[in-house]
């Protein structure tokens, strides 16, 4: 056996999965062929990483090392479980709305006792130790030699970009009796897959917030109330200092709800990793100061681990800054609507898995938002299908995901290939883009662009912008997947230059499908706990944005929906959001919103530190509509998808 002394492994969870044997395109099964597994096995399909190539491939992994696996399990008849999760889904069909409770989805889907126990047995019966039994899943652990011995493959050690990483040499397999009850592996190879926010051993103690960040003025109080008179014009026009972030009272009217819609009996989930020790202080009291309804009793509430890890990898403030914006921006724009914090114990797969099976398994909210995920090339193809199990139960109670398309536009910039973001891309889930949003002085909906932004700083004499419109900063993401196909209900929708951009015959997802305000220069005002220079914990506010602000808003939007039809679930949305294609039920968002000779900015101030003036201010203009090689055009397009939600959607289809 070779050993390689150089090994710098990511102990990220990662998943191989089985496929879903579903044939309707909505289920959105990627695109590569089933692996074929020796005589007396069944293949695992996806389970070698695209990545493990012969070029790379250093040779077999140390027999004693050790394997933590996480096996999920099929259920008893998935292909039932992704034919009712569509019709139930599908305004046209019969079962439309006809949800199962939890538990009628797990008598019905989940997996029978004498798969657990054939499972169990199998595992057992190759020398690894069983450490845990979920209802989705089992986890195992043992050596690479008895991994390797249950999953009938051999694993190897493999370089990529730098590292040394495990993973096995050819497919995983199960033993053809078990054909039917394994969905999927964890564990087998180590690659990078794990989720961000959108803007190990256990540990007992989360550590405290961050350092602070402030915004510095002027501030436009609405958008292009304060020009910026004292600085170069840009585009033939004075161009505006940025918002200094718009509420609830801002977002609820550009979305178009009045008075009455509240989101009153609906409830909200949010995920995301850790919690904030401060949240409940922090979120109460920006009510409190932007005019949002007061939280009453049990309106806010968590559903926790019982211990948190990997901290170093998963940056646990970050996770509390997307804590706070979440919360905040689905009470501001729904402020009667019930809000579970569902946490994961860090931001690996396997823990962000566990916290929407908390939801799913007890139905705790109809409408959950998710402000987080990677690139669609950290997600294998089959942890891909391990997330769709759950969107597939979700869908069947009556429960729709709404997920971040991303912040980095094409995703080139960050990563060097053109791609979308996961768990988005999914063909059951709701991705949802961004926009930069004009908010009048009434609280009225101006105008949007596609959030796409180019910075150019102010020249050091102050009497013009550096090159306009200078570099890609951030924007939406978007773009058409490579391992999802398209799902029937956008097959009239999305023009084929889209659904079929990455070349060949077969069309593919396109994301995202709807979007709302995420440009963080035409962004929210959140308020949290953070850790000022002197060491203090304080309460501050500040700008921000990305597709984690668009998604919580969204989801928020989806609640005043939900109590317009009478409080009957929306379910997985998808569907139905696209039979409004056309309709004034969407702002139909373009990159010139006021034509196409006109170009639209914000001018920017910012503290130097981050904080305060010591260190002297830094001006730029933001140029907008201007996201990579992504664009927003009339029609569906690969930025803002549908378009964003208007004053109609609330209103029932005549």
């Amino acid at each position: 056996m070779t050993t390689h002394p150089l090994r710098r492994r990511s102990a990220l969870t990662l998943a191989t999965v089985l496929q879903l044997a579903a044939v309707s395109l909505m289920a959105g099964a990627p695109s590569a062929r089933p692996d074929s597994g020796p005589q007396g096995r069944h293949a695992l399909r996806d389970t070698k990483p695209p990545w493990a190539t012969l070029a790379s491939d250093l040779g077999s992994t140390t027999a004693a090392d050790r394997v933590s696996a996480r096996v999920y399990l099929a259920g008893r008849d998935p292909q039932g479980l992704a034919a009712y999760a569509e019709a139930v889904a599908d305004p046209h069909s019969a079962q439309y709305g006809r949800y199962l409770s939890a538990q009628q989805a797990r008598s019905r889907f989940g997996a029978s006792p004498k798969q657990v126990a054939a499972v169990m047995a199998w595992l057992t019966g190759a020398g690894l130790t069983v450490t845990g039994r979920h209802q989705h899943y089992l986890t195992a652990a043992g050596s690479v030699s008895q991994a390797e011995k249950a999953f009938g493959t051999e694993l190897h050690d493999y370089t990529r970009n730098g590292a040394v990483l495990r993973a096995p040499s050819r497919a995983a397999t199960v033993p053809a009796s078990l054909e039917g009850a394994v969905l999927t592996v964890v564990g087998l190879d180590d690659g990078p897959s794990h989720a961000q926010p959108m803007t190990a051993p256990s540990e007992a103690t989360l550590p405290p917030p961050g350092a602070v960040f402030r915004n510095a003025g002027p501030f436009s109080s609405y958008y292009g109330s304060t020009l910026g008179a004292d600085l170069p014009a840009a585009y033939g026009a004075q161009q505006p200092y940025a918002p200094k972030g718009y509420t609830g009272t801002q977002l609820r009217g550009a979305n178009g709800a009045t008075g009455s819609d509240t989101g009153q009996g609906v409830t909200v989930a949010v995920t995301g990793a850790y919690t904030s020790s401060t949240m409940r202080k922090d979120t109460a009291e920006y009510a409190r100061r932007n005019g949002d309804a007061a939280y009453g009793a049990g309106q806010l509430v968590e559903h926790l681990p019982a211990s948190y890890g990997r901290f170093d990898e998963c940056k646990p403030d970050k996770w509390y800054s997307e804590q706070a914006l979440d919360i905040e921006a689905v009470h501001a724009v729904a402020p009667a609507a019930k809000i579970v914090y569902a946490g994961a114990a860090s931001c690996g797969n396997n823990d962000l898995l566990d916290a929407l099976y908390s939801i799913v398994d007890n139905r705790l909210a109809s409408i959950v938002s998710n402000s987080w995920g990677a690139p669609e090339g950290y997600q294998t193809a089959s942890l891909s299908t391990a997330y769709d199990q759950i969107f597939q139960l979700g869908a069947v109670e009556g429960i729709g995901f709404y997920f971040a398309s991303g912040d980095a536009g094409d995703n080139v910039a960050s990563t060097r290939t053109k791609q979308v973001n996961a768990p988005a891309k999914s063909a059951w889930a709701t991705a949802v883009g961004g926009t930069s949003l004009a908010v009048g002085q009434d609280d009225t909906y101006q105008w949007e662009t596609g959030w796409g932004t180019a910075k150019a700083s102010l020249a050091a004499d102050g009497t013009a912008w550096e090159t306009l419109p200078g570099a890609f900063t951030a924007g939406g993401g978007g773009g058409t997947s490579k391992t999802v196909a398209q799902p029937s209900y956008q097959g009239a929708v999305v023009p084929d230059t889209l659904a079929l951009a990455n070349g060949g015959a077969t069309r593919q997802r396109v994301v995202p499908d709807i979007s709302a305000v995420a440009d963080p220069n035409t962004g929210f005002l959140v308020g949290r706990t953070q850790t000022f220079p002197d060491g203090s914990l304080q309460y501050s506010e500040y700008r921000t944005g990305g597709t984690s602000l668009a998604t919580p808003v969204v989801a928020g939007v989806q609640a005043l929906v939900q109590q317009a039809r009478g409080g009957q679930s929306l379910g997985f949305a998808n569907p139905a959001l696209y039979e409004r294609y056309g309709t004034p039920s969407f702002h139909d968002v373009t990159d010139h919103p006021l034509g196409a000779a006109v170009s639209l900015g914000v001018a920017r101030v910012d503290y130097a530190n981050g904080y305060d003036g010591a260190n002297g201010l830094v001006t730029s203009l933001r140029s907008l509509g201007r996201d990579s090689s992504l664009s927003a055009e009339t029609g569906y397009d690969n930025v803002t998808g549908l378009g964003s939600p208007a004053a109609a959607l609330l209103k029932p289809l005549p």
